[in-house]
């Protein structure tokens, strides 16, 4: 069965790879370039008139592979949807920013109330529409947990979105870190025969590749919210369709210790009236205003997140 794998991440890389330069003139004719907010480092204020907006070039290129090439395409409509809505609601913010000088999108509670109730929405489109309720605990196997897998399933998706969200912020760090947790997800189904999930895995990650060609360092174009959160919810469903939603927590620990560094530092800021315990956060630009070269904060994401991928399916043969 490496046909349902390989030819999947094939197209998905060719249509990205393809489509890649059109769409980034397309972009720039169109005046989508990004802003960048005025505390960010320095070093990010060059990057300023990148397009941006480019998650739509992941989307496209592997969602079309996937469903043209997936042995059973019902399996991949899950995802599928919440890539499109987790992506029209990333654009939306994206846009919002376009149009903001200070480059700052929507307000940040609207944003949480409205990702949590589509999570909730997705979740309870797998575990009631399709009778999904099991989840492999490392040394127990596989449990039923009912109903429980709802609120599993909220947060993990929840979570997903925002901790890639917040990764986004170099040139390649997030595209390769989930092009590595993709991996990891694709080896988990694999091995259990779960074929429609795998093909869809390699056609994110065949994506993923096409993507970093035009977003290595010095990027040509940024994903953007419209991506990060399609990607985010991507991991979030994959996981929860395939029974590994309680690996996720290791699977995605880089995105989590991003977003606690948020919480923390925002939470220390108004204890103390207006200290910082990072220099920044989230805390890869913590790391950039230490001195950090923007290449090795991505080179050492990117080890980090390939030990999680690899312990994750570890764990997922227990």
């Amino acid at each position: 069965m490496i046909g349902p794998v390989i030819l999947p991440l094939l197209v998905a890389f060719l249509l990205g790879l393809l489509a890649g330069p059109p769409y980034i003139r397309a972009l720039r004719a169109y005046r989508l370039r990004e802003r960048i907010r005025q505390e960010l480092p320095a070093d990010l204020h060059a990057k300023a008139g990148t397009p941006t907006m480019g998650g739509w070039l992941i989307i496209g290129a592997a969602l079309l592979s996937a469903l043209a090439l997936s042995p059973d395409r019902s399996t991949i409509w899950p995802v599928a949807g919440a890539m499109l809505v987790f992506g029209l609601v990333g654009a939306v913010d994206d846009l919002a920013k376009l149009r903001n000088r200070a480059g700052v999108g929507l307000a940040v509670r609207f944003k949480l109330a409205g990702h949590l109730l589509l999570a909730l929405l997705l979740a309870l489109w797998v575990v009631l529409g399709y009778g999904q309720t099991t989840a492999w605990l490392p040394l127990a196997g596989r449990l039923d947990l009912g109903p429980w897998l709802v609120p599993i399933g909220t947060l993990a998706i929840f979570f997903g979105t925002a901790g890639v969200n917040e990764v986004d912020g170099l040139d390649g760090l997030a595209a390769g870190t989930t092009a590595l947790a993709f991996a990891a997800l694709l080896a988990l189904s694999l091995q259990a025969s779960q074929w429609a999930l795998a093909s869809l895995c390699a056609a994110l990650i065949g994506a993923l590749l096409a993507f970093l060609w035009f977003n290595a360092h010095p990027a040509m174009v940024f994903m953007g919210d419209t991506g990060a959160l399609a990607l985010g919810a991507a991991l979030g469903m994959i996981s929860l369709l395939g029974g590994w939603v309680l690996l996720l927590p290791v699977l995605g620990l880089l995105y989590a210790l991003e977003l606690v560094s948020v919480i923390i530092q925002v939470a220390y800021f108004k204890a103390t009236g207006g200290r910082r315990l990072f220099r920044m956060s989230p805390f890869h630009h913590h790391l950039q205003l230490s001195g950090w070269p923007e290449v090795q904060i991505v080179q050492r994401f990117w080890l980090l997140a390939a030990l999680l991928a690899v312990l994750t399916v570890a764990l997922g043969t227990l």
